[in-house]
């Protein structure tokens, strides 16, 4: 049987779009003489549909599009994911399901068994879980047609109390289809990988599996498809984020060759890292109808990274870099940023807000009389620097780009309205100390990012002489705390018996929790962690919990 793993990029209700390119891949294959085509979870609607899924129209399009894609299944069958109607009253309206397709029509559906319920998944929200175990019997290969997390129950730690896999072995199935919508973080390319080889081994069948490719807002897919042999080797393997099809024949599998050194180390891959961050820009900006971006460029790390980034999405010519001095902003500020312009040649402009900053004061004089200057004077820096920001993104259509750090983000290092905002936030799931290894990793070769911009103290240049250090700790300290306190959830006790300073964990952890409501205003962040911001991480923001 001749196989095709179409990897594809699908965009969250757009129901003609997505149908039109599984259409295009299915006539593709047909003229390949392909026997199977499978796509991804969810393929026909995109994955995440969140809330869609409780309108009746959006079900009515995902049902009428699958019978529209199955009309070009005569020749050859395929396997899409989309949501079906349950047709029991008891439980949840939905199932999550696969739909094969074969002689122009559905020939049958499966549907998903295991509903994540945690970090960015909620799909139990919306979804009932399978009961009945059915393979599918096609060419002469009984196959097992699984869904994402339906894999993901394997010892020590299996989180449901039962296995589809454990009752459609019992049909003697030939080999397993797993599609998926498995979403990158920096940790999981690896852990999917031992996830299907530990499968293929403990169930001594190969697997067919398909992930997603592409972003949906905050959710970048790798995508990473592959067929695993069933002594747990990665016979084939399509690339990392980007869209891809491969054609097998599965009678020809105990010829392939295993591939060698896929295994990941355990240091960060800033390459992945990177890919992720640039496809998830480029598709926010391609599925929203963006194009053009704005940044303000201080002339800190953070800025410069996001520029690099935003022009390596965007193209250079699509890329708007403001600086916006202050009298507090130091001259190699200023000399800094104009050398990275010229590095990325991205278009720039430099808009002083001195003038601003004087002129607010002077309308504030009678309200702030006889106080020191302090944060309320800091903060009219930053926010000044937005206004001038939207101005220019309204009247010229750009987009802004926010350029706040996970570390910055996580303890409210930072200005609502002012600095906090944008239409996305591109490097809020990057601690700060990761910022700086990714810069290094983007100059391993040249230097494009200005060496000083690397090196030189962190400020926020809102005051004379002013560093970070002065309000917060050493980053390489904040981040581990950090790190432990969001991405390993340890309580306080937990961190000081590892080593830490009681009273900077205690500090720290209050900063966490007291700014979540700063934090439910900023922008939608890319998530490569296990535990970003946004809908993954779910906390009170009235509570008393460490407070």
């Amino acid at each position: 049987m001749k196989v095709t793993l179409a990897q594809l990029n699908y965009h969250t209700g757009n129901f003609e779009y997505n149908s039109n390119k599984i259409i295009e891949a299915i006539n593709e294959a047909k003229k390949n003489n392909i026997d199977l085509i499978v796509f991804s979870e969810l393929s026909v609607c995109g994955y995440p549909p969140r809330d869609f899924l409780e309108f009746n129209d959006f079900i009515n399009l995902c049902i009428s599009n699958v019978h529209l894609i199955a009309s070009h299944c005569v020749g050859i069958a395929a396997i899409v994911g989309s949501p079906t109607v349950n047709p029991k009253i008891e439980g949840k309206d939905l199932f999550n399901s696969a739909y094969f397709l074969s002689n122009g029509k559905v020939e049958q559906i499966i549907n998903k068994t295991l509903l994540p319920n945690y970090d960015v998944f909620d799909e139990y929200r919306y979804f009932e879980p399978n009961t009945v175990f059915e393979i599918v019997n096609y060419k002469d290969k009984k196959i097992a047609i699984t869904i994402c997390e339906d894999l993901w129950n394997l010892n020590p730690n299996p989180m449901y109390v039962q296995s589809p896999m454990d009752e459609l072995i019992k049909q003697n199935p030939d080999l397993i289809i797993n599609i998926a919508a498995s979403p990158f973080s920096k940790t999981q390319i690896q852990t999917r990988l031992d996830v299907l080889k530990n499968n293929a081994i403990k169930y001594n069948l190969p697997i067919i599996y398909i992930n997603h490719i592409g972003a949906q807002t905050q959710l970048i897919f790798d995508g990473g498809s592959c067929i695993i042999a069933s002594d747990g080797n990665v016979l084939k393997q399509l690339g990392y984020f980007k869209e891809e099809v491969l054609n097998v024949d599965l009678n020809e599998l105990n010829s392939f060759k295993p591939i060698e050194d896929l295994k990941q180390n355990d240091t960060i891959n800033y390459a992945n890292i990177e890919e992720a961050l640039v496809l998830g820009i480029k598709e926010y900006f391609r599925k929203q109808g963006f194009s053009k971006a704005i940044l303000g460029l201080s002339g800190g790390i953070d800025s410069a990274l996001v520029l690099y980034l935003a022009s390596k999405a965007l193209g250079n010519q699509n890329v708007l870099a403001v600086m916006l001095p202050s009298q507090y902003s130091s001259n190699h500020s200023i000399s800094d940023s104009e050398k990275l312009v010229e590095n990325l040649g991205v278009k720039s402009d430099k808009i002083p807000i001195e003038d601003t900053f004087n002129t607010i004061q002077k309308t504030l004089a009678k309200q702030f009389e006889n106080t020191e200057f302090g944060i309320a004077e800091e903060n009219i820096q930053s926010r000044s620097r937005a206004v001038i920001l939207m101005a220019l993104a309204n009247k010229f259509g750009y987009i802004l780009l926010n350029t706040s750090n996970k570390s910055e983000l996580a303890v409210g290092y930072g200005t609502l309205y002012g600095d906090m905002c944008g239409g996305i936030s591109v490097i809020g799931d990057l601690y700060k100390t990761e910022v700086f290894e990714l810069c290094e990793f983007i100059n391993r070769n040249e230097e494009i990012i200005p060496k000083n911009i690397i090196t030189k103290a962190p400020s926020a240049e809102l005051r004379p002489n002013q560093k970070d250090s002065d309000s917060l700790p050493d980053y390489k300290i904040l981040d581990a705390v950090l790190n432990l306190y969001i991405e390993q959830r340890k309580g306080p006790k937990e961190i000081i018996d590892l080593g830490f300073d009681e009273a900077l964990v205690k500090r720290t952890l209050k900063m966490v929790n007291s700014n979540e409501w700063k934090r439910l205003q900023a922008p939608p962040v890319l998530r490569v962690s296990l535990k970003a911001f946004g809908p993954g991480r779910r906390m009170p923001i009235v509570a008393k919990y460490l407070g």
